[in-house]
């Protein structure tokens, strides 16, 4: 009877997990075209499962055309909403780990301030906002300073990444124009 109830949970966790990925397929960055003109900032999103979390990231991805981006459009520490348009979201089912801080399972508006070298990254309670403009600092769940890599080459368009790094480990990546941060985080055993 046991063996037959597990078998039965591997089952039901292994088709769960088949069909939030195959949901989430769609969700790869592609050309948008609207009325024969390319859309700028095409609206995207990124996902992984990682020990039973599902973190899905959800933005609008400028492209760089021959800007100056951070330091020029995106201003050194200054609030930027890590993409176009509204605010970029991260969701999580289950609590993460982040530096020393808890992420409680959610979703959370994803800001970060940009430096020559380091950045702070903020998850705000608030998922919901237009731009920066009803970003409210009281309302950061989750805050912490990273390492901004400069590349070697333009990354045209704005990319996030969510990598399996080990059983229970991860990585947050956002790449655009010269920048690349890394935000590593723990799936919660709580």
């Amino acid at each position: 009877m046991k063996t037959t109830k597990y078998i039965f949970y591997v089952l039901l966790v292994l088709f769960s997990t088949i069909g939030m990925q195959a949901q989430h397929e769609n969700h790869q960055a592609e050309k948008v075209a609207t009325q024969d003109k390319e859309v700028l900032s095409p609206h995207t999103g990124a996902m992984a499962i990682i020990d039973g979390a599902h973190i899905h990231i959800d933005y609008s991805s400028p492209r760089v055309r021959d800007r100056i981006i951070f330091g020029g459009l995106v201003g050194y520490n200054t609030v930027w909403q890590a993409g176009a348009h509204k605010a970029t979201w991260i969701e999580t089912n289950i609590n993460l780990v982040i530096g020393d801080e808890t992420l409680p399972a959610g979703k959370y508006g994803f800001f970060v301030i940009p430096g020559k070298e380091k950045w702070q990254v903020m998850f705000n309670s608030r998922w919901d906002q237009h731009g920066k403009d009803e970003f409210n600092e009281v309302e950061n769940v989750v805050v912490l300073e990273v390492n901004a890599e400069t590349l070697e080459n333009v990354q045209e368009e704005l990319i996030y990444e969510v990598e399996k790094k080990d059983s229970d480990e991860g990585v947050i990546s956002l790449t655009w124009e010269r920048k690349k941060i890394n935000i590593p985080f723990q799936v919660s055993a709580d």
